[in-house]
């Protein structure tokens, strides 16, 4: 049986561009970084003892290497208890950013990284 998600696939044109975007505007921190000939990808997660992390993969390598593979970027809701001050926080740093909208189960934003993928913040207080 399935207990919990263990990492998230992200396929990113620039794997060092997209390392600086998440670790230095978001505030992730790197877990492992691991190179295997062709084949680099970088462990990133908002903490070090977080259950689900983010692995960054570069989309055109991975594109030759299994060209069945959806390389589109997930759906990725991110729940924050200190939603305001990170809405200001991305702000500052000139990150696109959506409008707060209020939905049925609290209050969402979104941003957007370096290649323009989106992705949204739920206000969990």
């Amino acid at each position: 049986m399935i207990s919990k998600v263990g990492q998230i696939m992200l396929y990113v044109n620039n794997q060092d561009e997209a390392m600086d975007f998440w670790t230095d505007k978001i505030g992730f921190s790197v877990i492992s970084e691991e190179n295997k000939g062709e084949m680099r990808w970088i462990e990133i997660a908002p903490t070090k003892d977080s259950e689900t992390s983010i692995i960054l993969h570069n989309k055109e390598l991975v594109a030759k290497m299994a060209p069945e593979l959806n390389l589109g970027t997930p759906s990725l809701m991110f729940f924050s208890e200190r939603f305001d001050e990170l809405y200001t926080d991305l702000t500052n740093k000139n990150i696109k950013v959506g409008e707060i909208a209020k939905m049925p189960s609290g209050r969402v934003f979104n941003f957007a990284d370096n290649e323009e993928n989106y992705f949204a913040v739920m206000d969990k207080k």
